[in-house]
């Protein structure tokens, strides 16, 4: 619940039911690996294959340095129209068709325009695969977020190279039918609408607004109807020319394979796809300026619950790597339903749930903390999270042992996700866009090192009297009720 109304996803998920104190107590002797192979190919596309021959299953993602951290207000929301295009016809889907039609119907061969697909031949190479693709019962499916676009696509282990060639010219060659375009508009502006339809995305919306007030379309991957329903196929292929390039991009294969038969088979399918200008150095991500202040504000909307929401502009991954593992740490300390934070918020009745997270991002992670409440409740539940706030740095906010679980727990989380290959390809692409896949292999051994001063410099820097935006959203009827203040939301002055 608290996820789905905030909009922001933690760095690392909260433990599963798994993984509890018991798994605690088995300390590693060594600190734990992330086990990826990676390969860099000549034009600076990298590899990454996480092997795992349990089961006959393989999930292959092409994950593209793309998203809203990308997009000025004229291009929001266009890296996911985009990716909704990726999967429509192609040029070697449609140069497949052209040949099947070829003999049986001359007429339609000549109206489809296949006399040009047939020259794009020698281009895109024999196509003969696609009519084994349906036996491969692949299943595909794409997603855009701030940091990340990534195409993934999930089968049995024999059918991987077919699969792969379809992610490949799919990538490679894209044809942006007009057609096709006009209709997924459609589908995601639908999508748009359904989003405006939850009360809960109003208080997502308004405190990225004000976090992030200057360039608020760089957090925001779903765009505005507007910018979807301008949107053109020349946009399309000029998100394609700046970042749809190899060297801005990543092949990640987990499952029942061997890591050099995917090197070769990646080799032959984009070694000779030939670098591009670095699209970051071309045109370098935007500098989000701190807040001067703090502020807040009652967002008014037709909900049951008291629903608070906290932000501050936290870490940048390339900036200040040491607080963004102090920031999952410290957050999953206060997560677990016996730390100090969950007591005095929840345990006390004050609050039906609460979390502190910190996504993990390139451009200005956030940390938002989430509050369920009620209106009668609200003014003592804030006065009583901000007085927990204070506390952070205090020596005994939290133990020793709270904090060696935490790290020991991330672990046994990490193993966890693994048993689901699908969803920890999706986890290693976004790694890889957001930090690097050095900064995720090392992630662990990094957790192990943080120390009780690592999260004190953190809250200091980060938390802690630093400008910040306090939002309710409740109902006007509950706010005749709960009658909260913009000083109530931000504890206490400016």
């Amino acid at each position: 619940m608290i996820a789905l109304l905030s909009g922001i996803v933690p760095a690392q998920k909260p433990a599963s039911p798994a993984t509890n104190t018991a798994a605690a107590a088995a300390k590693p002797a060594v600190p734990y690996e992330i086990p990826v192979v990676v390969k860099d190919l000549s034009n600076g596309m990298q590899v990454i294959v996480f092997q795992d021959r349990s089961v006959p299953l393989v999930t292959l993602a092409l994950a593209v340095r793309n998203g809203s951290f990308t997009e000025p207000p004229e291009l929001n929301g266009l890296s996911h129209l985009y990716e909704h295009m990726f999967f429509k016809t192609n040029h070697a889907t449609a140069l497949y068709r052209c040949q099947m039609m070829q003999f049986s119907n001359t007429q339609l061969y000549q109206a489809s325009g296949c006399a040009g697909e047939s020259a794009l031949k020698d281009r895109v190479g024999d196509v003969a695969y696609q009519g084994d693709l349906e036996e491969t019962g692949a299943a595909s499916n794409a997603t855009t977020r701030e940091e990340v676009v990534e195409y993934y696509a999930s089968t049995t282990s024999p059918y991987l190279t077919p699969v792969l060639r379809s992610l490949r010219d799919a990538v490679r060659f894209p044809k942006f039918d007009e057609q096709e375009f006009a209709n997924e508009k459609q589908v995601v502006i639908g999508e748009l609408d359904r989003n405006l339809s939850n009360p809960y995305s109003y208080l997502n919306d308004e405190l990225l607004n004000r976090l992030f007030y200057k360039y608020p379309t760089r957090k925001k991957p779903g765009g505005t109807r507007e910018t979807v329903a301008a949107a053109t196929t020349d946009q399309m292929r000029l998100i394609q020319s700046r970042y749809y390039v190899p060297n801005n991009m990543a092949l990640v294969v987990s499952g029942d394979v061997d890591p050099q038969q995917i090197f070769t088979l990646a080799e032959q399918q984009f070694g000779d796809w030939k670098a591009s200008e670095d699209p970051f150095k071309k045109f370098p991500l935007v500098e989000h300026p701190p807040l001067s202040k703090s502020e807040g504000a009652v967002v008014i909307q037709p909900v049951e619950s008291t629903l608070v929401a906290v932000g501050w502009q936290g870490p940048s991954i390339g900036k200040d790597n040491p607080s963004t593992y102090a920031a999952d740490v410290f957050s999953f300390i206060l997560r677990q339903p016996n730390s100090r934070f969950s007591r005095a918020l929840v345990d006390s009745g004050l609050t039906n749930g609460v979390d502190l997270s910190y996504y993990t991002q390139r451009n200005v992670g956030p940390i938002q903390a989430t509050l369920v409440t009620s209106p009668d409740k609200s003014k003592a539940a804030l006065k009583a999270f901000y007085a927990e706030v204070a506390q952070f740095d205090k020596p005994g906010y939290f133990t020793d042992e709270e904090l060696a679980n935490a790290k020991t727990l991330l672990e046994a989380d990490d193993l966890y996700g693994r048993e689901k290959l699908d969803e920890y390809t999706h986890t290693l692409a976004f790694w890889w866009s957001s930090t690097g896949i050095d900064y995720f292999r090392g992630y662990y051994k990094n957790l192990r090192a943080t120390t009780r001063d690592d999260i004190i410099r953190y809250v200091h820097t980060y938390i802690q009297n630093k400008p910040h935006v306090g939002l309710a959203l409740l109902s006007q009827d509950q706010q005749s009720v709960a009658n909260l203040t913009e000083a109530d939301l931000i504890g206490g002055a400016k």
